[in-house]
């Protein structure tokens, strides 16, 4: 470690101490712009030897139970390092020297496990229903599978996972190690997109390190130090490739898909299906370049999603369709004057009184049969009339069409016409 790494900690360590509580918020929004202080952090935990190490992971734990969001993702991004050193010095059986950074993941642990009242957390994960739609699929595309879990769905049968109440832990063994080291990460994982880029290269790292130290692909990575073998247990793989599979999203296409190797490679030896599963999941949805993708800006996992195709029809039969299909029906281009007028030609309607102006007592019945069909006669007339095919025979047809319209009017206003 250089003497100006050593001088900028030496600096953060005395600062924090003087500092007042109320310039806690912008101190903490500066901290994360310091890079020269993050790399000399992890440069101290780096080494176990070092006197700067336990004063480290004393303020880190400070920073993480301040209750500032920013101090508290601050101490989260050593998390993966602080893992693998712990880690790495308990298989070479100095567990001594790992007492500060023991300290420190149990500290996060046990504050993690409660919330602000002291009372214990039970995280609860609802199963995705593939009934409803989401960003990686579409129920339309599924079939048969998703009327069976629609219908579970609307029966209130949705799968729900909890985890927890988790028991507070005095001391690392080898017995409770990898349950505390799997829900470390699944709270690291829980904010990685406020991750930096050396989190996420520093993930990666560990997670090859793990996975290979003690077997044949150690020598071929060219790993040094380390060279037992590191347990793993299956919950702690599959926690580690969900960070690895944000990584591959967000600028470390590369050490993300060196470690996803690893992992493959040690779930195989172990024989654990759970990170075959998901391991093999991912390999088989990565794309087949490397993706270009910014370390800047919002940090995503990215999916394609199948566009979905509308949701009416246009040649789907409407009210408005119905409408404009009858309007095309009436609508007959201008030929000559005749066929206008005879297109537009209104039949009054015919109400049959007797002498005195009163109306019948049951006017559908009081029609006579002649006035019914020679109104029908007229209609069909019209339709005839309105056809440009019949545009030869219309003359005749008007002239008829006159002489009964005429001789109906006639017999309305007679007096003695009509007798009830």
């Amino acid at each position: 470690m250089f003497t100006s790494d050593k001088g900028v900690v030496e600096e953060w360590l005395s600062e924090f101490k003087t500092l007042p509580e109320t310039s806690l918020p912008n101190y903490a929004t500066n901290l994360k712009d310091k890079s020269s202080l993050v790399s000399s952090l992890y440069k101290v935990i780096q080494e176990p030897q070092s006197e700067l190490l336990e004063p480290v992971c004393h303020q880190l734990f400070e920073f993480y139970r301040s209750g500032e969001e920013q101090l508290l993702r601050f101490t989260l991004q050593f998390l993966p390092e602080l893992i693998w050193c712990y880690l790495a010095v308990s298989a070479s059986r100095n567990v001594h020297s790992s007492g500060c950074i023991e300290a420190l993941l149990l500290g996060v642990y046990n504050l993690e496990i409660v919330d602000k009242q002291g009372h214990s957390k039970i995280l609860s994960f609802t199963i995705p229903s593939l009934s409803k739609p989401s960003v990686y699929h579409e129920p339309s595309s599924i079939g048969s599978m998703a009327l069976t879990e629609s219908a579970l769905s609307q029966h209130g049968l949705s799968k729900v996972v909890y985890s927890g109440p988790h028991p507070q832990r005095e001391m690392l063994t080898a017995q409770n190690r990898f349950e505390v080291l799997t829900f470390l990460l699944l709270c690291y994982n829980a904010a990685l997109t406020y991750m930096p880029s050396v989190s996420l290269q520093s993930l990666c790292q560990i997670c090859s390190r793990i996975c290979v130290c003690g077997y044949p692909r150690q020598h071929v990575r060219k790993y040094k130090g380390v060279s037992n073998r590191i347990p793993v247990s299956s919950e702690f793989m599959v926690q580690m490739l969900t960070g690895i599979y944000f990584a591959f999203y967000n600028g470390e296409w590369d050490l993300a898909q060196k470690a996803l190797d690893d992992i493959i490679y040690r779930a195989q030896l172990e024989l654990y299906p759970e990170p075959l599963l998901v391991a093999n999941a991912i390999k088989a949805s990565l794309p087949h370049g490397a993706m270009k993708s910014s370390k800047e800006g919002t940090r995503c996992i990215q999916v394609e999603i199948t566009p979905t195709s509308s949701r009416i029809s246009r040649n789907a039969v409407t009210s408005m369709s119905i409408r404009g299909h009858r309007w095309k029906r009436h609508e007959q281009p201008d030929n000559n004057n005749d066929t206008t007028e005879l297109g537009i030609l209104v039949i009054p309607e015919i109400s049959v009184t007797n002498v005195a102006g009163e109306r019948t007592g049951n006017g559908e019945k009081g029609r006579t049969l002649g006035e019914i069909d020679a109104q029908q006669h007229i209609q069909g007339v019209q339709e005839t009339a309105t056809d440009p095919r019949t545009e030869s025979k219309s003359l005749p047809e008007i002239r008829r069409q006159k002489s009964v319209r005429k001789l109906m009017e006639d017999g309305v206003n007679s007096p003695g016409r009509v007798q009830f």
